[in-house]
């Protein structure tokens, strides 16, 4: 087991929630996981740069957990300004886990390219820099940048997947290399209730062919992106009591996760930090 993994423990939080805001109650959340024990706080940047300021923001109101980017953009994240961050204003490089994405057409417009050949330029770049590779992982879901994920990085950060798809991106990875799903946790025993703050989650996701494919991949049909289907719902989202929040923590890891990022969905207060704080400590439970 390489360091990182270590270091990550099983389960961690991801949250838009710590991303998102400036208040000086960010600080306070974020030492609170961490004395809470859980071993990472991914922190989401994927439609901005400067990602790279809110880990140093975390890393200063942390001692153990690791600080981990749930993703970085690389289209506003310049692989030189990243590299100066890492040498000269990065305060413990041993806590930090470069989690980077390529985007999505619709998101980028006219510029986007291939993404596997953007994103292997991106990965010499950051080499050329010198952010040790142990240091950074992808967002990926297809087989090509699973196998990029596994030869230049210390793994992959998958996001909206179920334990199927950890299963099958183990089997792609091999033994070795980091498997780190997101999860999107709804703490809302109500069937129907739980399914209707899943669905308004999905709404921009089902327009992201990157994310569409993949499920098709696991063998989800036009029907189920209709609606979306209790089927689609039910898979990519862990809803109920905490026991059945336990249970598909347990699934990815026996499907092969070394690491479960929890991503609390909230309902009417979207990025309240706390109602967010209130269900991590319910998730604390789990550690």
């Amino acid at each position: 087991m390489t360091n990182m993994k270590k270091r990550l423990g099983r389960i961690g939080i991801v949250s838009g929630a710590l991303s998102f805001s400036d208040s000086p109650k960010v600080d306070e959340a974020a030492t609170e996981l961490d004395a809470l024990g859980f071993g990472a706080i991914w922190v989401p940047g994927g439609l901005t740069g400067g990602v790279h300021a809110k880990v140093s923001r975390m890393l200063a109101a942390t001692r153990n957990c690791v600080i981990a980017t749930g993703i970085l953009n690389l289209w506003y994240q310049p692989a030189e300004e990243l590299g100066q961050w890492w040498r000269e204003g990065c305060a413990d490089r041993s806590r930090v886990l470069l989690g980077i994405g390529v985007s999505h057409g619709p998101f980028i417009g006219a510029d986007y390219k291939k993404p596997l050949a953007v994103m292997s330029d991106y990965l010499d770049a950051l080499d050329r820099q010198t952010i040790p590779r142990e240091n950074i992982c992808l967002a990926a879901l297809a087989p090509k940048m699973l196998e990029l994920s596994r030869t230049r990085t210390a793994g992959t950060h998958p996001y909206l997947v179920p334990p199927e798809h950890s299963a099958w991106a183990r089997e792609q990875l091999g033994p070795d290399a980091l498997l780190a799903p997101e999860q999107g946790v709804i703490l809302e025993t109500d069937p129907a209730k739980a399914r209707a703050i899943a669905r308004s989650n999905l709404e921009t996701y089902l327009a992201l062919p990157n994310y569409v494919n993949n499920w098709r991949r696991l063998g989800f049909t036009d029907e189920d992106f209709s609606g979306p289907s209790d089927r689609l719902v039910d898979a990519l989202f862990a809803w109920g009591n905490l026991g059945q929040i336990r249970e598909r923590v347990e699934a990815h890891v026996a499907a092969g996760a070394d690491h479960v990022a929890l991503q609390v969905i909230q309902s009417e207060k979207v990025g309240d930090l706390e109602e967010a704080r209130a269900s991590w400590r319910e998730l604390a439970a789990l550690l």
